[in-house]
């Protein structure tokens, strides 16, 4: 049996932000030809700030959980990404036909104000949906 789809798996360090935004515009945008997961080495929970920004843009990520690596350990992906550097650097081998690294900053400000945050927020997510489209579009 020949799959239709191809397999994306986004790595990041807690599966909260970046592989959570990259995984739901993959999702959104290229749905009938990709199949879009994402997972952390130590995953925590969603962050509310790209469940706001990503709505912005039309994409709910409100069904989405922070998932852990270990979850798809015996699955076969396509494309493997990782996110941010300290993903690359510390993931255990991820098995995938293509191995990819494209680091995001982090767009979690310590200490910023509410405005500061959700202005890095939605540069990261236009950052990762251009990218998404240049790559997989």
């Amino acid at each position: 049996m020949i799959r239709s789809k191809k397999k994306v798996l986004f790595l990041c360090s807690n599966n909260s932000i970046r592989s959570q935004m990259a995984e739901g515009i993959l999702k959104t945008y290229y749905k009938e030809k990709y199949e879009s997961y994402s997972a952390g080495i130590q995953p925590t929970s969603v962050n509310s700030y790209a469940v706001e920004v990503m709505k912005e843009i039309g994409i709910d990520l409100s069904d989405q959980y922070s998932k852990s690596i270990n979850e798809f350990q015996n699955e076969k992906f396509d494309y493997v990404i990782t996110v941010c550097n300290n993903a690359k650097e510390s993931c255990p081998f991820f098995p995938g036909d293509k191995i990819i690294h494209r680091s995001f900053k982090d767009p979690l400000i310590q200490n910023g104000s509410i405005e500061e945050n959700l202005d890095s927020f939605k540069k990261i997510r236009d950052e990762i949906k251009d990218w998404i489209i240049e790559y997989f579009g």
